[in-house]
């Protein structure tokens, strides 16, 4: 494969999986850092991909670890590894918060099921299991979308390695911040 069939295979792969909850790639691994700089990582659920724009949507609770995370220091690693052909996909790029009242948020939760909608009605993210604050004591089993947020990471580079039973191949992508691509190479596994 040329390094544009590569690039262009590696996205046709993630927007596939945001629409395939059966694809290796629809679960991804979130990586972001806590105010100590530790390191966290977490999987997640790809949502919708923008191939154009090298966009990611993941949708998360804003009262999880990883929102304030996110909000401190929007850097964030996305990695992704699908068994057939043995592929790993690592995107390193910035996270744009989308709250519960902005339009992204609103749009997405409309889309949503209702047992979807349901994860987000229970107590913050990490809590012992128990009652809700009395902040949150108003809100419904039908309403979780007051903690309903959406993440939009911007892809700046694409990390791809295949692993072989010999040669194993690498490739590093880099785009600008409207999603064009600005280099490709071929690298040293």
């Amino acid at each position: 494969m040329t390094l544009a069939e590569v690039d262009a295979s590696a996205w046709a792969e993630l927007e596939g999986a945001a629409a395939d909850p059966q694809s290796a790639f629809r679960y991804l691994n979130l990586c972001s850092v806590d105010a100590y700089g530790r390191p966290q990582a977490r999987m997640v659920v790809l949502r919708r991909v923008d191939v154009a724009r090298r966009l990611l949507e993941i949708h998360t609770d804003v009262r999880s670890p990883k929102w304030q995370e996110i909000s401190a220091n929007p850097s964030v690693t996305l990695l992704g590894f699908g068994p057939q052909p043995k592929v790993q996909l690592r995107l390193q790029g910035s996270a744009e918060l989308n709250g519960p009242a902005s339009e992204c948020a609103t749009e997405a939760w409309s889309l949503l099921p209702r047992s979807t909608r349901s994860t987000y009605t229970g107590g913050p993210p990490g809590d012992d299991i128990g009652e809700r604050p009395a902040s949150e004591a108003a809100v419904t089993d039908a309403d979780g979308r007051a903690f309903f947020g959406v993440l939009i990471v911007r892809a700046e580079r694409l990390d791809w390695f295949q692993l072989r039973h010999a040669d194993n191949r690498r490739a590093v992508f880099a785009y600008d911040h409207l999603g064009a691509l600005t280099s490709s190479r071929w690298v040293n596994p």
